[in-house]
């Protein structure tokens, strides 16, 4: 998995006026947690856009004023009107240790259900999967080259190798959804079926 580096300095003030100030000058308070002890600091904004904005789930190496720890990003708070980037909380990564990640999934392969007229429809973009750090998967591949119309693919079709996936196996990840005017057809090609039998019954 790719590793992004972020640069950042020890907090000495965790008041809410140094964060907001902090803020200010374009910086990002956070904490890292999960080891020995909990480390406060802060770091610049742009170092956190190829982290944050982004499809891709990536590992950190976070240097604290010389400190280098590997970590994950665990939460991160948005201002609800600027959207900035409020806080930051990573979680200390130890390679023998399993951890939990939200990863993206991409489909693979052709869905026959899209040259009938149908729309491939992703309902689910991430999945959690617990997995040692070495196992952990950059994004997980969901094969869709037999979907037909109005079929799906479900979390528990999609194989797993180790890793697991915590999500509920009857979860819908995508499917191809089919058009209204081929709805409509559908309908009536049932009716006439049906309206065929009973000619054929009499």
């Amino acid at each position: 998995m790719k590793t992004v580096e972020i640069v950042g300095y020890k907090r000495a003030n965790l008041g809410k006026s140094e964060a907001k100030k902090l803020r200010a000058e374009g910086m990002v308070p956070g904490v890292l947690y999960g080891g020995e002890e909990q480390v406060h600091f802060y770091a610049p904004m742009i170092l956190f856009r190829e982290l944050v904005y982004t499809d891709e789930a990536h590992f950190v190496n976070l240097n604290i004023e010389g400190d280098t720890y590997e970590a994950i990003l665990q939460d991160i708070q948005f201002h609800p009107v600027s959207e900035i980037i409020m806080h930051v909380d990573f979680l200390q990564l130890f390679r023998g240790t399993k951890i939990k990640m939200d990863i993206p999934v991409r489909p693979v392969g052709t869905p026959p259900g899209i040259q009938q007229g149908g729309k491939l429809i992703r309902k689910l973009r991430l999945m959690t999967v617990r997995a040692l750090p070495k196992d952990m998967p950059e994004y997980i591949e969901v094969d869709v080259s037999k979907l037909g119309l109005g079929k799906s693919v479900k979390v528990g079709e999609v194989p797993t190798e180790n890793f697991e996936i915590l999500n509920s196996p009857l979860v819908t990840i995508m499917g191809i959804e089919v058009p209204r005017a081929l709805r409509g057809k559908q309908v009536e090609d049932e009716e006439g079926e049906e309206e065929g039998e009973e000619a054929a019954a009499e």
